[in-house]
């Protein structure tokens, strides 16, 4: 079972500080044994082709866009295009994360046809659900979340289905004002992710205040395939020691089942 360990930039790091990142995050992997786990990186969209170049002819770590639009081409003023991120280098793209629904205008609809235009170019979509505050204090959240990634992913083939990646990141534990959510919260969302979506699915990962004190804890939650990560993954030898917590879970999970 391959677990997924990511990281996503945001709006951080020049070109430079990306390139700089690379080498030294290559260099930390020389000599790990990380077995089934899979890193992968979520550059700004200006520093992909840089970090694509360093990562040539080394498949060990995936490289991912944060962002694409659903058409090929065509009159999208600042937009980047599923052509373009691949042609640059991405083999993953991040999609629907709560600030692009947030701050712009990204929707259940939008998110579909940009899952279908990732696989479409035959990348790996990573679909990003959450809910807010209001709807986890409700009690809402396994069925809101179930709702999304259903909207999201709805006239996908078995096929193209069994290459999405889903990353469940609650908007209350997320970014620096998040609150950590602890695994016993989490499993009932997990659970009915796992129930919907997780035979179907390449993957469902973690996200929201995921650090080196939790990461084992959040790992051992049933039905998680991975960890989303933000600010903790931002220093490669945060994100090295993120992956090598991984990498020990999962062997320690082997050696007792």
């Amino acid at each position: 079972m391959t677990v997924w360990i990511g990281t996503s930039w945001k709006m951080n790091k020049t070109v430079s500080e990306a390139q700089r990142y690379t080498r030294t995050l290559l260099a930390g992997l020389d000599g790990r044994e990380l077995g089934t786990v899979q890193p992968f990186i979520i550059p700004p969209a200006t520093a992909l082709s840089a970090v694509a170049g360093i990562l040539a002819g080394d498949r060990r770590v995936l490289l991912g866009a944060q962002n694409a639009h659903w058409e090929d081409d065509g009159a999208w003023t600042g937009e980047v295009s599923v052509p373009q991120v691949a042609d640059a280098g991405a083999r993953l793209v991040e999609i629907g994360h709560s600030e692009r629904r947030e701050h712009f205008g990204e929707n259940d609809e939008t998110v579909r046809l940009k899952v279908a235009a990732v696989l479409r170019h035959g990348l790996t979509p990573l679909l990003c659900i959450g809910e807010s505050a209001e709807v986890k204090d409700a009690g809402r959240s396994p069925e809101f979340i179930v709702g999304q990634a259903s909207r999201a992913l709805e006239g996908l083939s078995g096929e193209e289905l069994a290459r999405v990646l889903i990353a469940y990141e609650p908007v209350w534990a997320i970014g620096a004002a998040g609150r950590p959510a602890g695994p016993r919260e989490l499993a009932e969302p997990f659970s009915a992710l796992a129930d919907s979506w997780g035979h179907r699915v390449a993957g469902l990962l973690y996200g929201g205040s995921v650090a080196p004190e939790n990461a084992a804890a959040l790992l051992e939650i049933p039905h998680v395939n991975g960890l989303f990560i933000g600010r903790a993954a931002w220093q490669a030898q945060g994100y090295l020691t993120l992956l090598d917590i991984a990498a020990n879970t999962i062997n320690q999970e082997l050696r007792t089942s």
